[in-house]
């Protein structure tokens, strides 16, 4: 259906020029979902965008679009319009700022069904109740008439998927459509375009840098770097035994449940100006030569493989990742591990604690006074015009020590960012205690303000999801870092020595100090953001989603700091992600929130390799492995229906979505209770086993 030949892009402009792509070469078949994978930069956007006719000004492309025997390249704009919607159509990385936010959604589907299946006004509303009904959006009739605002990540994508399968287009293009997204909604709308394929025949490409998620449901992977195809075949046999050194070194660099480490990859993509002449990834290769670096491999179809797998490179490699440590980059950090009682931080141990004579005993990870206490605490969002609200976290409690790291998982609308402001100090607790750092905030007084203020602020700070976006954008990196201690009253030489200090921490230029936030890439934002955190020298930080804007490779350069920072004997830290394997990598605890209230906890590999709640069990179970399997007593759960809100009233929150669901669970709140060293909120704990057993071997 799409066959793509030869297409190189380059975008001229007054005093630049970029070679975006060099002779890609791909094709999608009716019926296939084709993985479009590499880091931010490598090509994967252009790529769709000249499957559209959408190349960016400035743009000269050569080679070949083809669809449906009609080259795209040269088409017309009468020709391009049909060819928009009803030959292809995009699903965007952002769903809310690709619909409109001044009319419903329903009124934009119905929309595109008259203009694209020329159906009457009455059968085109009727259709889309229907296709909102297909992706699993519940109550479908009300939805119709909702506005963007109104609707929640998960539901705007799987409008957004309506929209693009309204148009009834030969080929659906998926451009990193989970991104953000929990691992229960990731599964799903993943689940939407394999029954595009499966069930309508549709040819999809799905460009994504979720390589686990990519697995699930891939048939065939393409691998760019710095825009060329390095490598394409079987997803099975490409996201398990990579042969190209990229390939593997992208793998290396994606967390995984299992617990492998993590290793990054040093350095970043190249912007080339013109076609490479060697092989682009030479200087990052922990396998390159003189002929790598002088000659560009021609694209071989891999010797032994199976038929459609093709890969750039000289030195293929084979076997499993874990059997080659030789793969392991120059200059590369080493991996990532667990941050437990000792953090494996590049090549060398990061103790736990300071260093100590061999007869003094070190003392314990986690213990000494409390950094933060949480007693009971409620939040509740008041509304404006009457006494009702929503109830965001009820009853939580939790304690953290020096030297703890604390991992905060749950779905979207569970209450992490909520849990996060409240340690803050940016919403005051309705009811309970939090205190931080031995400084209390007292319930129902509002914000903190003047003084009490700014000593939280100055023992605890947090780490934002959108790096960039929580920058000035009026005040340089320098100035930005400073505000911390600008604020405490820090003279200047003594700022200038500490900003300097965590500069080489994050292992970035000081010449950087002068850039402004639009100069900057997303991972050096994020160091720049860490660095702002770590330059007052807190007693706690929380990092609410750091890395999930982030690719693969830049995610794990990160994660290498985050360990660094979290291995501090004498600081605390809270993580916060919807990423169950990253926080696997750094969490010595873990806390499973759920509309609210905690529903377990315990340390992170106990809850992950013998996880007690069902809801526990349906996150594991959703989340993407690139390989191997759950542990053999984790049978998985499959919730019944999307989360709700309402669901949290009466009796056990996950009454309404639990397969094992009772009477007693429906009007009795459920309480923590110990299970060995962990807790759970669920009475029908010991019988689970045998209710998973029975509920598997039920046609």
């Amino acid at each position: 259906m799409l066959s793509i030949e030869n297409l190189s892009v380059a975008i001229r402009r007054p005093g630049r020029e970029v070679a975006a792509l060099s002779d890609v070469t791909l094709a999608v078949r009716p019926g296939e979902v084709v993985g479009l994978v590499g880091e931010s930069g490598g090509g994967k956007s252009m790529v769709a965008r000249a499957v559209v006719g959408l190349l960016p000004g400035g743009s000269h492309a050569t080679g070949r679009v083809v669809f449906d025997d009609a080259d795209v390249l040269r088409m017309d704009e009468s020709a391009l319009s049909a060819h928009r919607g009803r030959g292809v159509a995009i699903c965007f990385q952002n769903p809310r700022g690709a619909l409109s936010p001044t009319r419903t959604v329903g009124r934009q589907l119905v929309d595109r069904l008259v203009t694209h299946q020329d159906m009457p006004a009455e059968r085109a509303r009727e259709a889309a109740r229907e296709l909102f009904e297909s992706v699993g959006i519940r109550s479908p009739q009300r939805r119709l008439d909702a506005y963007p605002h109104e609707l929640s990540g998960g539901m705007a994508q799987r409008v957004m998927i309506s929209l693009a399968t309204g148009c009834a287009p030969g080929l659906l293009i998926a451009d990193e459509p989970t991104t953000g997204l929990d691992v229960t909604l990731t599964r799903e709308i993943l689940r939407q375009f394999r029954h595009a394929a499966d069930t309508d025949g549709r040819a999809v490409l799905l460009i994504s840098h979720d390589l686990a998620s990519i697995a699930q449901v891939c048939d065939r992977v393409v691998v760019l770097y710095a825009g060329t195809v390095v490598e394409s075949g079987p997803a099975a046999q490409v996201l398990r035994q990579p042969a190209h050194p990229y390939t593997r070194a992208l793998l290396r660099s994606v967390p995984d449940l299992g617990g492998r480490p993590v290793v990054a990859t040093p350095g970043a993509m190249p912007l080339l100006t013109r076609a490479p002449l060697a092989c682009p990834f030479a200087a990052r290769c922990a396998h390159a030569d003189d002929t790598c670096a002088t000659r560009r491999p021609p694209t071989e179809p891999l010797a032994g493989g199976p038929d459609g797998w093709s890969l750039a490179c000289f030195h293929p490699r084979t076997g499993p990742l874990d059997a080659d440590p030789g793969d392991a980059p120059p200059g590369s950090g080493g991996p990532v591990g667990s941050v437990g009682a000792v953090g494996t931080v590049g090549s060398a141990v990061v103790a736990a604690a300071a260093p100590v004579s061999e007869a003094a005993d070190p003392a314990p990870r986690g213990a000494g006074p409390a950094v933060l206490e949480i007693d009971d605490a409620h939040v509740v969002y008041r509304s404006r015009f009457s006494s009702g609200g929503h109830h965001a976290l009820r009853g939580v409690s939790l304690r953290l020590a020096p030297g703890e790291t604390l991992g905060v998982v749950g779905e979207s609308g569970c209450g992490k960012s909520t849990l996060a402001k409240l340690i803050m100090g940016l919403v005051p607790p309705t009811s309970g205690t939090v205190t931080v750092a031995g400084h209390r905030a007292a319930p129902g007084r509002g914000r903190p303000s003047g003084r009490a203020a700014r000593r939280l602020r100055t023992r605890a700070q947090l780490v934002f999801q959108d790096p960039i976006g929580s920058l000035s954008p009026r005040r340089t990196v320098g100035d930005s870092i400073a505000e911390p201690l600008r604020a405490a009253g820090l003279p200047a030489a003594e700022r200038d020595a500490r900003v300097a200090a965590v500069l080489d921490r994050m292992e970035l230029d000081r010449a950087i100090l002068r850039r402004y936030p639009h100069e900057l890439s997303g991972g050096q934002a994020q160091r720049i953001g860490i660095a702002r955190a770590l330059v007052g020298e807190p007693d706690l930080i929380v990092f609410d989603e750091p890395t999930s804007a982030l690719d693969v490779t830049v995610q794990a350069q990160i994660l290498d700091l985050i360990a660094d920072v979290a291995a501090d004997a004498e600081r605390a830290a809270v993580f916060i992600s919807h990423d169950l394997a990253t926080v696997r990598g750094f969490a010595d605890r873990v806390v499973v929130l759920y509309l609210g209230r905690v529903v377990e906890e315990g340390p992170v590999d106990v809850v992950f390799d013998h996880p007690l709640h069902p809801y526990t069990r349906a996150l594991l179970a959703s989340a993407p492995r690139l390989g191997g399997t759950p542990p053999a007593d984790a049978a998985p759960v499959e919730l019944v229906k999307d989360l709700e809100e309402a669901d949290a009233v009466t009796g056990c929150p996950l009454a309404a979505r639990c397969p094992f669901v009772t009477d007693t669970c429906r009007t009795q709140p459920q309480q923590l209770q110990s299970h060995g060293a962990s807790q759970a909120a669920c009475w029908r704990i010991p019988e689970l086993p045998a209710l998973i057993g029975k509920q598997a071997t039920t046609p």
